[in-house]
């Protein structure tokens, strides 16, 4: 083998030599990225895991409260209707004013739970008026007021009017896919005895035609024949 092509052996041997080394750099690399990445997504799971794990003692009583507390589910309007006839109730029994009061919409926005709403402006003694806010605060029912605002009475010092907004959450009652809630499946019955089938009535086969009771065509008259013209029956005709 001659220098030159000794030459050129050596030269495509170190050009595949570095296209080698850069190929696996680059992969290599990659390879190292790729592991960083996985590397941040496993500690960010380790401190959400941490974290978790150092509130359970913190959240496991208000887990426990909430499977304990938690409300049957109903219709909207249902809840909205009975929250609109407690609160009424309620001021009527603190000797409280009712003014004005409406169901608002309910806010159908929650995952698990909705809210129905209700405005109350109302008229009393400072006394009354805290005594039925009392019984409208009531989180083991998931009845809270939401908003509030008070203001003196212009006619009598000692009164207040306050407008009042409460809220009350509830689990939506689930349809099935006709709109219309689940009922329960009745009961199974014991089986009543089959009714008989009722035997069917014959049909009078029709009469076949008989030879007497086949009509007999009446027998058409002759018409007789016209007379050929002969010399005995021409007559000559008589004179005027």
């Amino acid at each position: 083998m001659s220098d030159r092509e000794k030459k050129l052996v050596m030269f495509f041997g170190l050009a595949a030599f570095l296209l080698v080394n850069f190929f696996a750099i680059s992969w290599f690399q990659g390879q190292k990225e790729k592991i960083a990445r996985k590397l941040v997504d496993a500690k960010g799971k380790v401190t959400l895991a941490q974290a978790t794990a150092d509130s359970y003692d913190t959240v496991v009583d208000e887990m426990d409260w909430l499977a304990d507390k938690s409300p049957a589910a109903k219709t909207g309007q249902l809840v909205a209707t009975e929250l609109e006839t407690y609160a009424s109730n309620q001021a009527t029994t603190h000797q409280l004013e009712i003014k004005r009061r409406a169901i608002k919409p309910n806010d159908e926005t929650g995952k698990y739970f909705h809210r129905a709403k209700v405005e109350f402006n109302v008229s009393g003694r400072e006394s009354s008026l805290y005594s039925w806010l009392d019984r409208l605060q009531m989180p083991d029912q998931f009845k809270a007021v939401t908003s509030m605002r008070l203001s003196p009475d212009a006619k009598d010092d000692t009164r207040i009017d306050a407008t009042v907004e409460v809220e009350q959450w509830y689990i939506p009652l689930v349809e099935d896919a006709e709109g219309a809630p689940p009922e329960e499946a009745p009961e199974p019955g014991p089986e009543a005895a089959p009714a008989p089938t009722p035997a069917p009535t014959p049909t009078p086969a029709p009469e076949a035609a008989t030879p007497e009771a086949a009509p007999t065509p009446a027998p058409e008259e002759a018409t007789p024949a016209p007379e050929a013209a002969t010399p005995e029956n021409i007559q000559p005709p008589e004179d005027e």
